[in-house]
């Protein structure tokens, strides 16, 4: 989601909102306790993209490789979780669950995070305002989707994604203008509620206008599956029809994005989890690189490498 440019500069609560509007998959993570010294504040939010991308602030460098960790851990199986970073000591008893992850930084901090997976659901958008597709909206809903019912004259390219099921059913009134807006969002599936004639001459209308061809190919018209002569009701079920039969194929699984490799080390004084990038801190001793998860780690290192690597091997 890095760099797209209606979501940037919102809040996490409000990126997080557009996100699962929009089909997207990511982990929404909260702290939910802490107890002091430690940068992460009670409330604070941040979330974990599924290619990898951290928006909001959750912690520090202790903090955030571990809440990356089991961030994409629950992203993959699809399971809350409350990691409890610190001190074991300081905790007592745990509910259930919880993921201990002791953390030994000189801040001597602890919290407690809530990891919690938002997982996609189909998106879908009709457009028009025919009882048709009120009523397509309304079983779309029914099955749990985010269905949403959008006027033609309100219409934007902005309020679709990659990962949307958009149908134009707004029935002759400024089809062209409409289509050739959700085009732009190369929507995962497009399909106009028209006859077979009719999307001939809006495929002719639309290359005109440099829509893509590829585009073209792939729209629906008429959209649905066809059940012959058929009532307007029975238009909407039929349509409804093809977009499980998609969902099924996984047409609108483009969701989860390939997430960003991340190598990672152990820091030899605290022993947490480092991410290796070219911000982290490093001290190279005999040739090898060793990291660490802040300044105070490396330079307790530097002064005697012999002792920390001592512990590390026995």
């Amino acid at each position: 989601m890095a760099g797209d440019p209606t979501i940037e500069g919102l809040g996490v609560l409000e990126r997080a909102v557009d996100m699962a509007r929009r089909g997207e998959e990511f982990v929404l993570a909260t702290v939910v306790w802490r107890e002091g010294p430690t940068s992460g504040q009670s409330g604070a939010r941040a979330i974990l993209t599924a290619g990898g991308d951290v928006h909001g602030w959750i912690g520090g460098a202790c903090a955030e490789p571990v809440f990356i960790r089991e961030a994409t851990k629950a992203l993959t199986d699809g399971t809350p979780r409350l990691i409890a970073l610190g001190d074991p000591d300081r905790f007592g008893d745990l509910p259930p669950g919880t993921v201990p992850v002791e953390m030994s930084c000189q801040s001597e901090g602890a919290l407690q995070i809530y990891i919690e997976p938002v997982l996609a659901v189909p998106h879908l958008v009709v457009v028009g305002s025919s009882p048709m597709a009120d009523l397509l909206q309304r079983l779309g809903a029914e099955l749990g989707w985010n269905a949403e019912l959008v006027a033609g004259d309100d219409f934007t390219s902005g309020q679709i994604g990659a990962h949307s099921f958009t149908v134009i059913a707004t029935q002759g009134h400024n089809d062209e203008d409409i289509i050739e807006r959700a085009a732009k969002a190369r929507p995962a599936y497009l399909g106009v509620v028209a006859s077979a004639k009719r999307g001939a001459a809006l495929r002719e209308f639309l290359a005109d206008r440099d829509v893509p061809s590829d585009v073209l190919d792939a729209l629906r018209c008429p959209a649905g599956i066809d059940l012959g002569h058929t009532t307007h009701n029975e238009i909407a079920i039929a349509i409804l029809a093809e977009l499980v039969q998609l969902r099924a194929a996984g047409a609108a699984a483009g969701a989860r994005e390939t997430p960003i490799e991340r190598v990672e080390a152990i820091d030899p004084v605290c022993a947490m989890t480092v991410t290796i990038d070219p911000s982290a801190q490093s001290y190279d001793l005999d040739g090898i690189a060793y990291y660490f998860c802040c300044a105070g780690c490396r330079t307790a290192f530097a002064n005697d490498p012999a002792s920390y690597l001592t512990e590390a091997s026995s």
